[in-house]
C-alpha cells in the first residue's frame, strides 16, 4: 500500500483538514499519477455536507485531477512515466453492460465507481478517495491525454465542467447556423460559451445579472439578455434551436421552453435540489424536446480535451493552495469566483 495525505471531511459539518490514508499499490493495469492540480466543484462542496445523500466518510473530495504519472503496471500499454495525464469523475465501471460498450461508461447500468466516495471494487472494504490529495492510482482505461499546449492548471476544470457542458452541445450536434443559448454563467456556464461558439453557433447567453454582459462577451457570447426583464425574454420566443441550461438553483424552466423553436432542445445540465415544474403543452404542440445529460465518457472526454487544444480553450481559474479550501467552499456557495477554483497541490506539504 502506498501511503498518502490529503485534505478530508470527518463529518458533513465539519471543515476539510488534513487526512492521512493508503492507496493500493499500482496492479497490472494500474496507472499511479502524482497531482499536480485538482479543480473544485460545486459536487465536492454537496458530497462533503452529505447534501446528496449520507457520504461515506472521511471523503477526500476532488475529481477535475492533472498531474504526471509517477508509475504504471506490467500491461499498461497507453501511459509511460512522465506522461501528463487527467482524471475526471469516473475511475471504473462496469465494462460489461450496453452503455459501457458503447463508451458511454457515465450511464453505466450497474453504476460507475466515481472518483471518490465510492465503493473502491479493487479494495473491498474501502471507499475511493479523490483528487485533493497527493497522489491517485487509477486504472489505465480511465485515464486521460492532457495536451501540451494547454495550461496544466487550467486544464483540470475540462475534465468536469468541460465535459459536462461539451457532451450535450456535440451530442445534439450544435454548429454554424444555429441560435445556442447558455443560461447561467458560473463554471459551467463559462464553459458552454467557449465551446458552443468554438463549435460556430450563435451564442446567446442568459443571465440575471447585467454586470455579467462584458464577461460573456469576452467569452464568447454573441448576445446576452437579461432573463430578468419580460420584454427580452418576449423577444426571444420561437427562436432557439437549443439551450443549454447550466443553472443549479430553483429556476421558471418554462421561461426557456418558450424560446424553443419547433422540435429545438432545452438540455438541463445544472442539478438543482428542488424539482422544476414542466408545462406539459409547451413541449407538445411545438414538439420540443426537454432533455438532460451526464458528463461524459472516456472516449469522449478524451475528444472533448483535443477540441479544447485545437481552439486553445481552457477554464477561467482563481489558483489556491489547500489550506483555503474552505474559504472557497463558501465563495463557491456564495457564486465569488470566476469561474473555478484549482487547488495547487505543492501547497499540499506546508499544510
Amino acid at each position: 500500500m502506498l501511503a498518502c495525505t490529503g485534505f478530508a471531511a470527518q463529518s458533513a459539518d465539519a471543515k476539510l483538514a488534513p487526512f492521512s490514508f493508503e492507496r493500493r499499490d499500482p496492479g497490472p493495469n494500474d496507472v499511479q499519477i502524482d497531482i499536480a492540480y485538482c479543480g473544485v466543484c460545486h459536487s465536492d462542496i454537496h458530497t462533503a455536507r452529505s447534501e446528496w445523500g449520507a457520504a461515506n466518510y472521511p471523503v477526500v473530495p476532488g475529481h477535475e485531477i492533472v498531474g504526471t504519472v509517477a508509475a504504471v503496471g506490467a500491461e499498461v500499454s497507453g501511459f509511460k512515466v512522465g506522461d501528463t495525464v487527467g482524471v475526471g469523475c469516473m475511475v471504473d465501471s462496469c465494462r460489461t453492460c450496453a452503455s459501457c460498450k458503447e463508451g458511454l461508461e457515465q450511464y453505466c447500468e450497474n453504476g460507475f465507481t466515481g472518483t471518490y466516495n465510492d465503493p473502491d471494487k479493487k479494495l473491498p472494504g474501502k471507499f475511493t478517495q479523490g483528487g485533493y490529495s497527493k497522489l491517485i492510482v487509477v486504472d489505465q482505461s480511465f485515464v486521460l491525454r492532457v495536451p501540451e499546449k494547454l495550461e496544466l492548471a487550467a486544464v483540470a476544470p475540462l475534465l468536469c465542467a468541460g465535459i459536462t457542458t461539451y457532451s450535450p452541445l456535440h451530442h445534439w450536434k450544435v454548429g454554424p447556423g444555429q441560435k445556442v443559448g447558455i443560461v447561467g454563467l458560473g463554471g459551467l456556464g463559462h464553459m458552454g460559451l467557449k465551446i458552443a461558439h468554438a463549435m460556430g453557433a450563435d451564442v446567446t447567453l442568459f443571465t440575471t445579472s447585467p454586470g455579467k454582459a462584458d464577461d460573456a462577451r469576452r467569452l464568447g457570447a454573441n448576445h446576452v439578455v437579461i432573463s430578468k426583464d419580460e420584454e427580452q425574454m418576449k423577444s426571444q420566443a420561437r427562436s432557439f434551436d437549443f439551450i443549454l441550461d447550466c443553472v443549479s438553483a430553483k429556476h421558471d424552466i418554462n421561461a426557456y421552453l418558450a424560446l424553443l423553436k419547433r422540435d429545438g432542445t432545452l438540455v438541463q445540465v445544472g442539478a438543482p435540489s428542488e424539482p422544476l415544474p414542466v408545462q406539459v403543452f409547451s413541449l407538445i404542440f411545438p414538439r420540443r424536446h426537454f432533455a438532460g445529460s451526464l458528463i461524459g465518457g472516456i472516449a469522449e472526454t478524451q475528444e472533448m480535451l483535443d477540441f479544447c487544444a485545437k481552439h486553445d480553450i481552457v477554464s477561467d481559474i482563481e489558483m489556491i493552495d489547500i489550506d483555503q479550501i474552505n474559504e472557497a467552499y463558501e465563495r463557491v456557495i456564495n457564486s465569488d469566483v470566476k469561474y473555478r477554483f484549482v487547488i495547487d497541490m505543492k501547497s499540499l506539504a506546508a499544510a
